[in-house]
């Protein structure tokens, strides 16, 4: 696998900035300041219609814990129908239980749900309590993806847990660093870990809108 770049993308001009500079993949979600959400299905429409690249979704009803009631489950259920219809490119999500362990159950049934399309499992993934055994139940649910920033504010803090479990997942899915990644720090990644996917949301200024002149220098220092 070689080095590729996902953006997180918090509006419609990101989604276009990130395929004009050469991103392979968009993870399109809204609220920002909530750490994402699921994004409106008219935005979803639009960013679609327009894109050749990539294109997953957040399916994430609300900021805060990744514990959910059953009502939400049904929301996320029906969120994941309706994206389908749009031929999206995949999903992203994570659901706990109240421990801090991964709720394996719901993640398959979403999982199974969002098939054939492939499924990441989002920053839950850093506040799981145990991280070997999340990461073997990541698995076992059918993602094909963990962004994480190995549990750190950012993925510099976190660098050594990334490392530790790229080596674990051995090649069973992909360890997507994310949080904090710009081009400033990459380097540090790339030194310590094994080609694969890498997220950030380019931004760089107080907007929630993208830097071309960031996604840029992220991809050439692939």
């Amino acid at each position: 696998m070689k080095n590729q770049l996902e953006i997180a993308c918090f509006n419609y001009e990101s989604a276009l900035i990130a395929q004009e500079n050469g991103a392979d993949r968009i993870e399109l979600c809204e609220n920002m300041k909530l750490g994402g959400t699921t994004p409106n299905y008219i935005l979803a429409l639009k960013v679609r219609e327009q894109l050749a690249i990539k294109m997953n979704i957040i399916i994430r009803p609300r900021g805060g814990d990744f514990v959910y009631s059953d009502e939400e489950i049904v929301e996320m259920k029906q969120d994941i129908k309706q994206f389908k219809k749009l031929k999206v490119d995949g999903f992203v999500f994570g659901i706990l239980n109240p421990d801090g362990s991964v709720n394996v159950e719901q993640n398959k049934e979403l999982v199974k749900l969002a098939s054939p399309l492939d499924c990441t499992f989002h920053r839950a993934f850093d506040v799981v309590n145990d991280v070997e055994q999340s990461l073997q139940d990541v698995i076992d649910c059918g993602f094909k993806t963990i962004l994480t920033s190995g549990q750190g504010e950012t993925v510099v803090e976190g660098i050594s847990v990334l490392e530790k479990i790229q080596k674990l997942a051995q090649n069973k899915l992909v360890i997507m660093p994310g949080g904090g990644l710009r081009s400033s720090n990459i380097n540090l990644l790339q030194e310590k870990l094994e080609p694969t996917f890498y997220h950030s949301s380019a931004i760089t200024n107080k907007t929630e809108t993208a830097s071309a002149e960031e996604i840029k220098a992220l991809l050439q220092s692939f």
